[in-house]
């Protein structure tokens, strides 16, 4: 089930590897205890990216929209961590009403919508999926690209309380990453919405994550004993930016210069014989629109008419002001020799899959969220729950046993990031 996989440059990211599986139970004790002072987020994917010599997340999703590209074998494990999710939320959970995001011509997103009410009804919940759509005003099927029908049902608010016409659900959550903001229908409900308002991308910010992971990187690099560069990117921030104006380009500029003079000094410090990058990208926002590589700062100054008019609009049109400037972690992953990242799922606190996002146009130092790419789904079970001391660190289940650790820290870099926009 495993695709063929290849990675250059083992060897440091080996002996990363062989730290985390030495350091296995004091990890495994550290996440128990952060999860007893801190609410999990209830589910979230997080892009690695593996360039031999660092293992890093690149970005952490709060809404995740892929759980159709898992493996079908992990269905089981995402039913319990469904069941524990749910279980903290509304121990009585009889009823969930889930809201997917208003893009119905992407059938394939659809898809991840019917394959979670496919995890939540196995869980033992009744979930219904209702639409903020205006022109959904009666139950519509929605036939999706491997056979299967999606009921999508028009929103009913009941005083403070949310649902269908006929069905009244104990909890609220959220496929849809409220980039556009919270609709009103949403607003000063008595139900649990899972995740929080305050998790959309209306507020979030990258950086913000970022910072947060920052932290808990710190901790768990000084747990186990590493650098802890070596599992977190360098990052920075700049505001007011309009790409088509010319305006904050100096500013950019300056921070692409900062985070390359960074990197320059790490990379030699490990011998990396690569170009450091940056990326530049949205500082809030999905979908991987409007993101550039950068490999020196006078790429900055006189981008193109094109190339300002791609960076300046993200989804629902929105533009953007607020810039991250990104340390680029090259992915030295192959599947059937295209370049590949891996992608983790999580529910609750539990590892409960991922897959390979594959792109067979785009370099070791691009973005591959973007038009023609694919996935390659990874049997993960035997990886995260048993990773085997007797096997090579680079034999599947340990190398994922690695990444499943370097997502659950993005994870946790979530819930700070939630609980400090919760308490803001």
């Amino acid at each position: 089930m495993v695709p063929h996989l290849t990675t250059a440059l083992t060897g440091p990211l080996l002996d990363l590897e062989r730290r985390f599986l030495a350091a296995m139970p004091t990890i495994e004790h550290w996440f128990r205890s952060q999860w007893h002072e801190h609410a999990v987020p209830f589910y979230a994917s997080v892009d690695l990216r593996n360039s031999g010599f660092k293992l890093a997340p690149v970005d952490t999703n709060l809404f995740p929209g892929g759980f159709n590209n898992l493996n079908p074998d992990l269905l089981p494990l995402c039913v319990q961590a469904m069941q524990s999710a749910v279980e903290k939320v509304c121990p009585e959970a009889r009823g969930v009403l889930l809201i997917p995001e208003n893009h119905t011509r992407n059938r394939f997103y659809l898809q991840n919508v019917a394959q979670l009410v496919t995890i939540l009804r196995q869980a033992g919940m009744a979930v219904r999926v209702g639409s903020l759509l205006p022109e959904i005003t009666a139950a519509t099927p929605i036939q999706l690209p491997n056979g299967a029908t999606l009921m999508l049902e028009p929103l009913k608010r009941h005083g403070n309380r949310l649902g269908l016409a006929d069905f009244d659900p104990c909890v609220v959550l959220l496929n849809n990453d409220l980039s556009a903001g919270v609709p009103d229908i949403l607003k000063n409900l008595e139900q649990a919405v899972f995740p929080p308002l305050s998790a959309g991308w209306h507020v979030r910010r990258k950086s913000q994550h970022f910072a947060a992971y920052h932290q808990v990187a710190q901790q768990f690099a000084e747990l186990i004993g590493i650098d802890p560069w070596l599992i977190d990117p360098y990052f920075a921030v700049c505001h007011q930016v309009n790409f088509r104006e010319r305006v904050g380009e100096e500013c950019l500029a300056a921070q692409v210069d900062g985070i390359l003079q960074q990197m320059r000094a790490k990379y030699a410090e490990y011998d990396v014989k690569h170009d450091p990058f940056v990326i530049v990208k949205p500082d809030a926002g999905t979908y991987g629109m409007g993101i550039m590589t950068v490999k020196d700062a006078s790429e900055i100054i006189g981008l193109s008419r094109k190339q300002r008019n791609k960076m300046s609009v993200i989804k629902e049109g929105l533009h953007v002001t607020d810039v991250l400037v990104q340390e680029g972690v090259y992915t030295f992953e192959n599947v059937n020799e295209a370049v590949a990242e891996p992608v983790v799922y999580l529910i609750d606190h539990y590892v409960v899959g991922g897959f390979y996002r594959v792109h067979t146009e785009r370099g070791t130092d691009e973005n591959l969220n973007a038009p023609g790419m694919h996935f390659e789904p990874l049997a993960f079970e035997a990886a995260c729950t048993l990773p085997n001391p007797d096997c090579a660190p680079d034999d599947i289940p340990n190398r994922f046993y690695a990444y499943g650790g370097v997502a659950r820290l993005a994870l946790l870099a979530a819930a700070l990031e939630i609980e400090a926009a919760e308490n803001h």
